[in-house]
């Protein structure tokens, strides 16, 4: 029994050094989530929910409401309101500086999202994203220029001692020109061009899930099949990757709620143009006129296969596919995109660790 017993504990013993050579142990899951980031991305979540609700759809509505609404604003007098005040706050500090708003909230977004999608490639950053925001100021410039310009040259003083629209109004006339509403084009351009940039956010959270993997795989020297989209990239940009993501994390989420605020804002201010200013021909002009815009630059231009700017979101390696199927995906690999409960991109359980069959 005593030599039975021995030899049982030395095949133990042998089959324990073994396992060590050949295992290739536990793999990292992710870490349990806090209190307070649950209740960052759960606003977030509302946040992608505001946002992108189906643009064609809200495209339908905005044509809708340029039209059959401001035709009922051109027959009926609506009620006098705060919005209707040309002087209110929210005319006088946000829509007449709209552009300046859009702006201020989508360059520091689009900068931080495409820094860490780009693993820092100056060059990709600007001639494949903050371009589109330079394009989109031309955009907004040229149009705003010749609504201006069509104002000016094809209207007239109620009094025909002045000729120019300065010193009509500034003595206290009406100018009569065709006024094709700046107001209605800057809130509806700016609503999506909000919503496109925002667009980057979709998938973030697994970018976190990625990085550990193959951060995992890497350290083991795995060249076997994977899924990652990180699988192809440099180490050099796989560390700056990390780096960037989580110190930008916080600061895109925040962003991408002030952008989710403006653009509420912007679509009230609409209804309020829509209610109280222009008529039905100058408000429904601008709209297509913006609609059309965004059209050619997002969903044509920025489309189209090896010409700059690039769609949001496209970096380096692709993280925000709406889904991927997880059939072709060996059965090793599938934690990748499957690591647990999840809720809202986050796990609800927490951390445990899961351990791989050697083979």
């Amino acid at each position: 029994m005593t030599n039975r017993g021995n030899f049982k504990s030395s095949r133990n013993n042998y089959k324990f050094q073994n396992e060590s050579q050949d295992s290739k142990g536990t793999k990292p899951i992710r870490e349990a989530s806090s209190v307070l980031e649950v209740l960052i991305l759960m606003i977030v979540h509302i946040c992608k929910k505001v946002l992108f609700f189906d643009t064609s759809l809200k495209i339908a509505i905005y044509l809708g409401a340029l039209f059959l609404l401001s035709l009922i604003a051109d027959v009926l007098t609506f009620p006098k309101s705060y919005f209707s005040r040309s002087d209110n706050m929210f005319n006088q500090y946000f829509v007449k500086l709209g552009w300046f708003w859009t702006l201020f909230l989508t360059v520091p977004y689009v900068f931080l999202t495409s820094y860490t999608t780009c693993c820092g490639k100056r060059k990709l950053i600007f001639t494949a994203h903050l371009l589109r925001l330079f394009i989109a100021t031309v955009f907004w410039y040229t149009w705003t220029t010749i609504f201006n310009i069509i104002e000016i040259k094809y209207g007239r003083c109620n009094s025909t001692r002045y000729d120019d629209k300065v010193a009509c109004l500034k003595n206290g006339h009406f100018w009569n020109g065709f006024d094709i509403s700046g107001h209605c084009f800057i809130l509806i351009y700016s609503s999506l061009i909000l919503i496109e940039e925002a667009r980057a956010i979709n998938g973030w959270e697994r970018i976190k899930d990625y990085i550990r993997d193959e951060k995992y795989s890497r350290s083991l020297n795995d060249k076997s099949p994977s899924s990652n989209p990180l699988k192809n990239i440099k180490s050099d940009e796989l560390d700056i990757l990390k780096t960037s993501y989580e110190k930008f994390t916080p600061y895109v989420r925040a962003f991408l709620i002030g952008i989710a605020l403006l653009q509420l804002l912007w679509d009230v201010m609409l209804v309020s143009t829509i209610l109280y200013y222009h008529i039905m021909v100058e408000k429904f002009i601008s709209g297509i006129i913006a609609i059309l815009t965004w059209f050619v630059t997002y969903r044509v231009w920025y489309t189209i296969p090896n010409i700059f700017p690039n769609l949001p979101g496209q970096g380096i390696f692709k993280y925000n596919l709406e889904k991927i199927s997880s059939s072709s995906i060996p059965q090793r690999k599938r934690s990748i995109i499957n690591n647990g409960k999840h809720f809202m991109g986050m796990p609800i359980n927490k951390g445990q660790e899961e351990s791989e069959d050697p083979k």
